[in-house]
């Protein structure tokens, strides 16, 4: 069986200071996630969050709440981190990315998921992939979220999904990959 890294979402829209969707975290996660891009070599996938051109239905508000993030002069953040520039990469729309990574993922694959945020994008990735029938083992310290209680409560969420989701870190996943 073989393993993908599924990265969600580094992007300077959740990394960027500037940027009003910054996530606590993201630099520490963002180096955490270097070292398992590294041990995946040619195994990783990178999703990116893209603002749709014309919000539609329940995006319509929250665009209206959020209208940096359609801002043509504001593009930049939804590229992908310049540490990851390289690797492959799908964009959604939606916060869940496994309809656009789907395709990219051998079906006997399990995935090895990690990015931001814990309690949105990658959450719904990974609910979203179990749901598929796939193995997911979600990287808790690879991931960060707007602030620690969320992160733990999208944890505590996905950690019932086993044994179809399962919890690991970075740790355990660089051993993993030095026994392969």
């Amino acid at each position: 069986m073989s393993e993908v890294l599924l990265v969600i979402d580094m992007q300077p829209g959740f990394g960027h200071p500037e940027s009003p969707w910054c996530t606590p975290g993201y630099d520490l996660c963002a180096e955490r996630i270097g070292a398992l891009a590294a041990g995946f070599a040619g195994r990783a996938l990178f999703t990116r969050f893209v603002p749709p051109a014309e919000p539609s239905g329940a995006w319509l508000p929250y665009y209206q709440a959020w209208p940096f993030a359609l801002d043509p002069a504001q593009s930049w953040l939804w590229e992908l981190d310049p540490r990851f520039s390289g690797h492959p990469e799908v964009t959604g729309h939606r916060f869940a990315k496994w309809r656009e990574a789907i395709s990219h993922v051998p079906e006997d694959a399990t995935l090895v998921i990690c990015g931001v945020a814990t309690d949105c994008c990658v959450l719904g990735t990974a609910i979203e992939a179990v749901d598929d029938g796939r193995h997911v083992r979600l990287v808790t310290d690879a991931c960060a979220a707007g602030t620690q209680a969320l992160h733990e409560a999208a944890i505590t969420v996905m950690r019932d999904r086993a044994p179809m989701l399962t919890l690991t870190d970075t740790e355990t996943e660089l051993a993993r990959l030095l026994e392969d």
